[in-house]
């Protein structure tokens, strides 16, 4: 096995038992303690686990949210793939949401430069991105600026976006399941979420499969309420079969 397929099970393993031990981890893989302590460090440093003694906890058992330039690094290729099938559903004129997010900065970065669009956005940064883009009008709702997350939310944005009636909603989430729904850590990003999917005409989610699983804070939504899922290979099939049994299009690249 090699280091990144060590590394991503060692994340595995530590979402599913609440924490990895590093004398189980080396027994398992057949490693020394001090390779798996060097996975450890690896994972921590790309904000995937942290480190206690004798081992590690999954951040999101730990109500840890990341901020942006820290998720911006995290599964890069596998939310490139995500944000460019994603652009090839952009309408060919019309109006669009994007929720803000590292996986809909993917979006932004391959967004089509030949057709007429309005869009609009509670995210600082693909606000910033999208205005460079000809033909495409920015909208951004306002709203108190969430330092970690830099998106717009509160009543100001609720106002806003419950007045919307778009094409296409493309949205972002921290966890996933059929089960639980959709889920992120925070009461005021949950709210316009919500709002976000009822203005859709039809609902996208970009999401790399390891959020599949996450049970965070606050549920905002049910995966019912998505028409498409854009998420990477490493999804696996039994849940996507449990996903499309919800009437969800799967879309795994």
């Amino acid at each position: 096995m090699y280091a990144p397929e060590r590394q991503r099970e060692i994340v595995r393993r530590a979402r599913r038992d609440g924490r990895v031990e590093v004398n189980v981890l080396a027994d398992a893989f057949g490693v020394t303690t001090e390779t798996v302590r060097r996975d450890l460090t690896r994972l921590e440093r790309r904000g995937q686990v942290r480190r206690v003694h004798g081992g590690a906890l999954p951040v999101e058992q730990l109500g840890f949210e990341l901020h942006h330039e820290e998720r911006m690094a995290l599964h890069r290729a596998e939310k490139e793939r995500i944000g460019t099938t994603a652009a090839e559903l952009v309408p060919e004129e019309g109006t669009v949401l994007i929720d803000a997010g590292t996986t809909t900065a993917r979006l932004v970065e391959a967004f089509p430069t030949d057709r007429e669009l309005v869009v609009t956005t509670n995210s600082l940064p693909l606000a910033q991105s999208l205005i460079t883009r000809p033909n495409v009008t920015v909208l951004m709702p306002g709203g108190r600026l969430r330092p970690r997350t830099l998106a717009q939310v509160d009543v100001w944005t609720q106002r806003v976006l419950a007045e919307l009636h778009v094409d296409v909603a493309f949205i972002a989430t921290n966890g996933m399941s059929a089960e639980h729904g959709l889920t992120t850590p925070d009461m005021a990003e949950a709210e316009i979420k919500r709002a976000m999917i009822r203005s859709g005409g039809r609902v996208v989610l970009l999401a790399d499969s390891t959020k599949y699983g996450q049970r965070h804070f606050i549920r905002f939504g049910d995966m019912q309420q998505i028409d498409v899922l854009i998420t990477d290979e490493g999804l696996d099939e039994q849940a996507a079969k449990e996903l499309r049994g919800l009437g969800v299009d799967v879309r795994c690249v």
